[in-house]
């Protein structure tokens, strides 16, 4: 795995070992970032399921301010240390191990424009992550939710997520979110 653009472009990243971890394909998160680039640059970024970091990592070397990336496995935690510590990015970069539930309960009211959820294939409690968000205060207003997951299954937010974009890449689909914090209609 390699970071695709920007200031680490190139440079290559390293992925946990064993099964556990499902690290997103370059080409796959390269498609994505062209998708959201307008978004990226000085946004507060947060990666849930981080597994090696590429997601935060890609985004902090396109121009992201700040990154958390979050994590339940120690050697996933090892791992993401490693590579933004190589890459540079260690004083941008916050890593937290722990399960998805607990991290978002710990994040006292910070603000994410930019948040990637990207769990295993089998945790599909997306709605239960996006409101713990919404409840928590975690979310600027107009944040971007990506979520990437298996073919056969729909994330199925609740109403202040509007569906901006959604790309199938073989048995993977990445879905793309606006949270309308304030209720304005697209354009606004």
């Amino acid at each position: 795995m390699r970071i695709i653009a920007g200031s680490a472009k190139g440079h290559t990243i390293a992925s946990p070992k064993g099964r556990h971890t499902r690290p997103t394909q370059d080409y796959v998160r390269e498609s994505l970032f062209n998708i959201i680039q307008r978004y990226v640059p000085g946004a507060k970024v947060l990666d849930l399921f981080a597994g090696s970091g590429a997601l935060g990592l890609e985004a902090l070397s396109r121009g992201a301010d700040r990154a958390m990336l979050a994590d339940n496995a120690v050697k996933a935690i090892d791992c993401i240390r490693r590579n933004a510590e190589t890459l540079g990015f260690g004083k941008q970069s916050t890593v937290i191990r722990g399960d998805w539930r607990g991290v978002l309960q710990s994040l006292e009211k910070q603000s994410f424009d930019l948040v990637f959820l990207d769990p295993p294939y089998d945790l599909t409690q997306y709605r239960d992550m996006t409101d713990t968000l919404i409840e928590n205060e975690l979310l600027s207003d107009d944040a971007l939710i990506v979520i990437e997951h298996r073919k056969d299954v729909i994330p199925g937010l609740s109403p202040p997520f509007i569906l901006k974009d959604h790309r199938t890449y073989g048995d993977t689909v990445i879905h793309i979110y606006r949270f309308n914090a304030g209720g304005k209609q697209d354009g606004e």
